[in-house]
């Protein structure tokens, strides 16, 4: 990879990967998450933190209202006493309710970054196999981290301002495509016009040979399940890398109301078998988008989300070895014992949850959308 940026292969490395950047900042630190629990591995965070800014480093973290409700207030309270600043993103609220901070960075001193699908809690602090959710991340460096870093300065800005600045961010100011050739930041959030975001994905599957997807909830736009199946159609290889056991079993239960659909048109549908599977990749062999966004509905339309899109050999073939190694541990499903192993009760159940997120999310965030602006 180039930039000087490192593949971390687990939640684990994550973690770790966060502990060495907080103690080698010198000024800066900037963490956004949507989920910090109050655990052993959120206060292994906490403590690092805190020496950072015993230390003189400026310490700010933004913690989505919603994914982190359950977060007491006075949790950070020696953190602030030291000169830290801790915000919560998007209060919750009725009107505010269905967008939310998905995305996850640790930015230090504006030059390196860590991002991934992995929250702070001990659930993401494994290895995915023996212990722990199988997630996935990214060290970043230069160019990429700095819009990192200034991405999250406006929306840290925005959530110290109260709801009317954080509802002028809403439009597409917030969803960017940047970066060098090789290795591009896409910013996805909710808004009017094109979200590069849902843009590029789209466009890498439309000119990919080969499509391999990793992803925890997988509840794909009806354009993008259509390219899928019509490469699989056409002989090209369609593999999804999806759950055997989620967290969200509303989630789980729609994304199996596509799987005949999709396993007749001859995409390759493996479900994780070891833990929950929390990782978030989508792989081409043109390139490989790793971040924050899962392969859904609400990630490409509703939440603020980021990918990190490389191009280069090395992490294309980095990323064909993990997604096989993911493969080694998975069940694939076969497309006759599937139809059998379906009950009615299976099928109206996925139908319903397929409707719930798919269908009623979706329109209960733009109803949401349009009373929000009303009220401006």
């Amino acid at each position: 990879m180039n930039a000087g940026g490192r593949w971390l292969a687990s939640g684990a490395d994550g973690i770790l990967a966060m502990l060495a950047a907080i103690e080698q900042a010198r000024y800066s630190l900037q963490l956004q998450t949507y989920i910090y629990r109050d655990d052993d591995t959120g206060r292994l965070i906490l403590a690092a933190l805190e020496k950072a800014a015993q230390r003189g480093v400026r310490v700010r973290v933004l913690v989505d209202d919603l994914g982190s409700y359950a977060l007491a207030e006075e949790f950070f309270a020696r953190l602030t006493a030291l000169g830290g600043t801790v915000r919560r993103f998007n209060p919750v609220h009725l009107l505010r309710l269905s967008y939310r901070g998905h995305r996850k960075a640790l930015i230090c001193d504006r030059e390196l970054a860590v991002v991934g699908g992995f929250n702070i809690g001990e659930e993401y602090n494994g290895d995915g196999i023996e212990r722990g959710w199988r997630d996935l991340g990214l060290v970043v460096r230069g160019l990429v981290a700095e819009e990192l870093a200034l991405a999250f300065d406006r929306l840290f800005v925005a959530a110290g301002q109260g709801p009317r600045r954080f509802a002028r961010l809403w439009p597409a100011r917030e969803r960017r495509q940047l970066g060098q050739h090789a290795c591009e930041l896409l910013l996805g959030g909710p808004g009017a016009g094109r979200n590069p975001l849902k843009k590029r994905l789209y466009a890498d599957l439309t000119k990919a040979g080969t499509i391999r997807v990793v992803s925890p909830y997988f509840l794909p736009t009806w354009p993008m399940r259509r390219r899928l199946m019509r490469l699989a159609r056409a002989g090209g290889q369609v593999q999804l890398v999806l759950p055997g056991k989620s967290d969200v079993a509303l989630a789980r239960h729609a994304s199996c109301a596509l799987y005949s659909r999709l396993l007749r048109a001859g995409v390759e549908i493996h479900e994780y078998q070891p833990q929950v599977l929390h990782a978030k990749m989508v792989l081409t062999d043109r390139s490989v988008l790793v971040g924050s966004a899962n392969f859904n509905t609400r990630s490409l339309h509703i939440d603020y989300e980021l990918m990190v899109r490389l191009r280069d050999a090395d992490a294309i073939a980095w990323a064909g070895s993990y997604v096989d190694s993911l493969l080694s541990q998975s069940r694939r499903i076969d497309p006759e014992q599937w139809r059998r192993s379906r009950s009615l009760l299976d099928r109206l159940r996925q139908r319903f949850a397929y409707w719930v997120m798919a269908r009623l999310d979706p329109l209960l965030a733009g109803w949401l959308w349009r009373r929000r602006h009303q009220r401006r």
